[in-house]
């Protein structure tokens, strides 16, 4: 997953930041809003309880009979609507000089104001705030201080409902809107991320074209540089395939022809070394000094005629190995069309064409076939298989083993695949090197024998061509190198 939301992370955080945060101020401003309603609608509310209380003064007809009884009164129609059309959050109070109620809702009691203008105040009762008006006004009774209060002030009512009418629900729509632009992002970000892993699943010999079609509009330009940008490297990659390709094939006639000269010196050196006698010659030239020279001679020249066969054997042998890894080439070799290749054949054929080699050095080869057949390239199946032999023999100590395998396991996904392997119990490579012997031309430190540093990197290319790759192993007995390839049927 990291590696999916890698690339589109950055993105997908701007675009969530560029969507919701004005979606965070719409819903702050719609907030904001909804009070300054409230508030009107509220200050609307106290322009008409202030046109009541005159109403309420009006509403008084007579003093109490005595000063302890309450002021008689008539209730104007406005006011009794007033209190009808509230029932339980209305309220109203005709209130003495020292602060007691003479008439009305006994919780309105209070101090009186100090003028005569108008007093606003909220208070809560019984779970409702209400909104109260209060003020001194003169009337048949004498001075009194008129109160009413209403419970429906939408202010108040807005900021005591303010989570569930405003704030839970401009939360919810936000939230909504985060998973919704989210997903929205994510789909509208997938073929970007399918570029992106489209691009990550090659092969870095893999320099085909992108297909544009399939991308959006503004993706497309992207995927032509991408395209017009591997056409350039796979042109180069091909300039340097062919170059190398040629210059091998052109160099394999000429050194064919040195190398038999060559041997044909070595061997004509060696005869000569052969019968040369000491006391021979000096029988026939009766000169100690002469006898030593010439033998001397005779030994100097063999040494360098050996030295120069080695060298022109190790060129040769690298002039074929250029021309292998050039038809092993990927792009080469996906050109030609694959057949059914019998594995237990390729292994037994293999098997003779080392085994000179393998007694030479006193070294067992063995062979563990089972019938097995694989789709590919028979002659690069026997280029990459003979490599591994060769590199077998070669590394492996005198008297040592080497294992040829072929046959079926199972496949990571599930069935069956075949598979390829070379096991020698040879003096091995530490852990740390084995990544690297498939690079071209790279020999592990300390190697003792001949060798160009290609045999193994042929042989990967190949693994590679086939959709598998060269798998470096220990030994099973823990000593030694165990190369193997599997194949997909």
């Amino acid at each position: 997953m990291p590696a999916r939301w890698g690339l589109a992370s950055g993105l997908q955080r701007r675009l969530l930041l560029l969507l919701l945060a004005p979606l965070a101020v719409l819903a702050v401003l719609n907030t904001w809003f909804d009070f300054r309603s409230a508030d009107g609608a509220a200050l609307q509310q106290d322009r008409q309880l202030l046109t009541l209380v005159p109403l309420l003064a009006g509403s008084v007809v007579a003093r109490g009979t005595t000063e302890a009884d309450p002021p008689v009164m008539l209730t104007a129609p406005p006011i009794e609507d007033f209190l009808n059309a509230r029932p339980g959050l209305s309220a109203f109070a005709l209130v003495g000089k020292e602060g007691s109620v003479l008439l009305g809702d006994t919780w309105l009691s209070g101090m009186p104001p100090a003028t005569f203008d108008p007093e606003f105040s909220s208070q809560e009762f019984d779970g409702v705030t209400y909104r109260i008006v209060s003020q001194r006004m003169n009337t048949v009774a004498g001075e009194l201080v008129l109160r009413l209060a209403d419970g429906s002030d939408p202010r108040q009512q807005w900021l005591r409902q303010l989570w569930f009418k405003v704030a839970l629900p401009n939360f919810v729509l936000v939230v909504a809107a985060f998973f919704a632009v989210n997903l929205a992002v994510h789909r509208a970000l997938r073929p970007l991320l399918e570029l992106k892993e489209a691009v990550e699943r090659r092969s870095p010999r893999d320099l085909s074209a992108l297909d544009a079609r399939g991308s959006p509009e503004e993706v497309r330009p992207l995927v032509e540089s991408l395209n017009r940008l591997f056409d350039l490297v796979n042109a180069q990659a091909e300039g340097q395939r062919r170059f190398v390709a040629d210059a091998a094939h052109q160099l394999r006639t000429p050194l064919a022809a040195l190398q038999a000269q060559v041997e044909a010196w070595a061997q004509a050196v060696s005869s000569t070394a052969q019968l040369t006698d000491p006391d021979r010659v000096y029988r026939e030239k009766n000169d100690p000094a002469l006898v030593d020279i010439e033998h001397t001679a005779i030994t100097l020249e063999a040494g360098q005629v050996f030295k120069l066969r080695q060298a022109v054997r190790r060129t040769s042998a690298l002039a074929n190995q250029l021309l292998a890894l050039s038809r092993a080439d990927a792009r080469s070799a996906d050109t030609q069309p694959m057949q059914r290749v019998d594995l237990q054949e390729l292994c037994e054929s293999m098997l003779e064409t080392h085994l000179d080699a393998a007694t030479a050095k006193d070294i067992d080869l063995g062979l563990e076939a089972d019938e097995a057949h694989t789709s590919g390239h028979t002659w690069l199946l026997r280029e990459l298989l003979g490599n591994l032999v060769d590199n077998a023999i070669r590394y492996t100590q005198r008297g040592g083993r080497v294992t040829l395998r072929c046959g079926w396991c199972a496949a990571p996904g599930g069935g069956q695949q075949t598979f390829l392997e070379v096991e020698d119990n040879g003096p091995g490579v530490p852990e740390s090197e084995r990544a690297r012997m498939l690079e071209r031309f790279y020999r592990v430190p300390g190697t003792v024998g001949e060798g160009t540093g290609l045999g193994l990197a042929i042989a990967d290319e190949i693994a590679r061509v086939h959709h598998s790759q060269l798998q470096v192993l220990p030994g099973r007995d823990g000593y030694g190198l165990r190369m193997r390839v599997d194949l997909p049927t």
